[in-house]
């Protein structure tokens, strides 16, 4: 016996065909609104939490995806900072020098000898040297006796040299 085909016709066709009436625009527009019945999370937020240790058809199941024994696969486990296996670590192959205070104060440096671009009599201040370009922070000044000094004048300073 010899099997009849018969083509199917789409169903994309016959509804691009029918012409909507005022009635059915009204209906369409209508349930597009929001109400309670019909809010939804969007796609894609909702995500179910992943349950591990429940079977071996889950993926997660036996040793729930942590491999076998060793100290990262028991509970509690969290590395140290610099941990590396039980070698070295990095920080403490380096060799340490030094010392650096955290209460010790920096001072900008004023030799005497670069007092003499100032005129003779007049006081010389922290804000007058960062005027003139000598001191660029706000640091506190030191002068330092490197130098001569020729004119006649006087200085405000904050933090005299140990040799002054």
């Amino acid at each position: 016996m010899a099997k009849k085909i018969v083509a199917k016709k789409s169903n994309r066709t016959a509804g691009r065909s029918a012409k909507k009436t005022g009635n059915d625009a009204g209906k369409t527009a209508a349930s597009n609104r929001y109400n309670l019945e019909t809010l939804r999370p969007p796609r894609g937020s909702r995500k179910r939490k992943v349950r591990v240790g429940r079977g071996i058809g889950s993926k997660l199941g036996r040793t729930s995806g942590k491999g076998n024994k060793g100290q990262k696969s028991r509970r509690g486990y969290s590395r140290r900072r610099g941990f590396e296996g039980g070698q070295m670590p990095l920080h403490r192959r380096i060799p340490k020098r030094g010392f650096r205070s955290p209460f010790g104060k920096e001072f900008a440096v004023i030799n005497l000898q670069d007092l003499n671009a100032f005129p003779a009599g007049e006081t010389v201040t922290p804000d007058l040297l960062r005027a003139h370009g000598f001191v660029r922070t706000r640091q506190q000044v030191k002068i330092l006796g490197a130098g001569e000094l020729h004119n006649q004048e006087s200085a405000q300073r904050q933090k005299p040299a140990a040799h002054l």
